[in-house]
């Protein structure tokens, strides 16, 4: 048995967590024991062993969930995820001595933090807009409270990084071949959705007078009108990320080609989701499972645990271990909040944190650095029951948004 057993209580689930040999701190257990006693959570909760304190559900943690959804245990960033796609055809030898204009190529392609194209972007597939202009006129207020053009924001963001940990990245794998691994999300149109739900979803336990341990955990019921937007919407969003994922890539690849010899992408693919919801079957029965922080691992499924900059990275496939929910890590997870972080490591750690990488230096980025997240290798160890690695990856570029 992997995992080790935490009793959040009478009339709770149990907690199966993956930690072994990894950090966990009070705040994130006392959270998933939270999550734990809520009378709709099927079975038990999972924790991964990147665990750490997210808003409301924990980061790293999967939620089964029968007869209702957490609007917050999703999140703002709704489908955030990852691809990562080998090319065919060059090597490590093919780089050239500098990476410094290749990076600046990527970051002139790609806008990052806020920024976005001023036109729709090429190269990047059709949406349907349709259903989410149809959202919008059942829920008017969505985007008003921050002045936000849901559909024309959402052309001009698609193909864009992001800010936070979302990242591009060059990397070299066991056998020298290159990879592009990209992550980011439903940017500003996934955080306006996901914002006026999980307020939508607080008023309503107030209206209703239902005590929780905390208001961040407020739900939907099954089978209600908010339920059901709120499903249209996240599905919608969960579609967003994966095509400006698409997108990005497409970018990518078009910044790099003039460094580098010819080369072909490779069928060696991947593109998973690791903030989403979905209705999947476990243990005989439909469930509602959110993956908050966590990939999806079922018997043969491809996925991707990055490190931090500056650390390995991982090609998986998975085992589909049923404890899990058939899931694994989503990273490393971090062991400093991002204030702590830009307290404690100065810029010359982060210097030499990131020696023979072509990224960012500066203070800006302190709170990526490597000593922010725990080791990506007691992670690994942690999950050996959930995932066999396929590919480990070095990464040589890394844009951070």
């Amino acid at each position: 048995m992997g995992y080790q057993v935490y009793d959040a209580g009478k009339e709770a689930v149990p907690i199966k967590a993956w930690t072994e040999g990894v950090p966990v701190e009070y705040g994130a257990i006392n959270q998933l024991m939270n999550t734990a006693r809520l009378p709709f959570i099927f079975k038990h909760v999972a924790a991964m062993p990147d665990v750490h304190v997210g808003i409301g559900a924990t980061v790293g943690s999967v939620i089964p969930t029968k007869g209702a959804i957490i609007p917050a245990a999703v999140g703002v960033d709704i489908g955030c995820g990852m691809v990562a796609v080998r090319l065919a055809g060059v090597t490590q030898e093919d780089l050239p001595d500098s990476l410094k204009q290749l990076r600046e190529g990527v970051e002139q392609a790609v806008p990052v933090g806020f920024a976005k194209h001023n036109a729709p972007p090429a190269g990047v597939e059709p949406l349907p807009f349709q259903q989410l202009d149809e959202l919008l006129v059942r829920h008017p207020k969505i985007g008003a409270k921050r002045k936000h053009r849901p559909i024309s924001d959402a052309i001009l963001q698609l193909a864009t990084l992001g800010g936070g940990n979302h990242f591009i990245e060059l990397c070299i794998d066991e056998l020298g071949s290159l990879w592009i691994m990209l992550h980011s999300g439903s940017r500003g149109i996934g955080n306006v959705l996901g914002q006026y739900f999980i307020e939508m979803a607080r008023e309503d336990m107030r209206r209703h007078f239902i005590n929780l341990p905390d208001k961040d955990l407020a739900y939907f019921p099954e089978g209600t009108d908010h339920f059901n937007d709120y499903v249209a919407a996240v599905s919608w969003a969960q579609h967003y990320a994966k095509v400006n994922r698409s997108g990005m890539m497409f970018a990518v690849v078009k910044a790099i080609t003039p460094y580098l010899p010819h080369f072909n992408l490779s069928v060696e693919a991947v593109d998973c989701h690791h903030n989403y919801v979905e209705r999947e079957n476990h243990f005989g029965e439909n469930v509602w499972v959110t993956r908050k922080g966590a990939v999806r691992a079922r018997i043969g499924d491809m996925g991707i645990i990055p490190g931090s900059m500056g650390a390995r990275s991982f090609i998986v496939r998975g085992k589909g271990n049923m404890d899990s929910f058939q899931s694994c890590s989503h990273g490393a997870g971090r062991v400093m909040s991002r204030t702590a972080a830009r307290s404690r490591i100065t810029t010359e750690d982060h210097v030499v944190a990131t020696q023979g990488i072509e990224c960012r230096k500066d203070s800006g980025v302190l709170d990526e650095s490597p000593a922010a997240y725990k080791s990506i290798d007691a992670v690994m160890a942690a999950q050996e029951d959930l995932v066999e690695v396929v590919h480990e990856l070095k990464q040589v570029l890394c844009v951070k948004g």
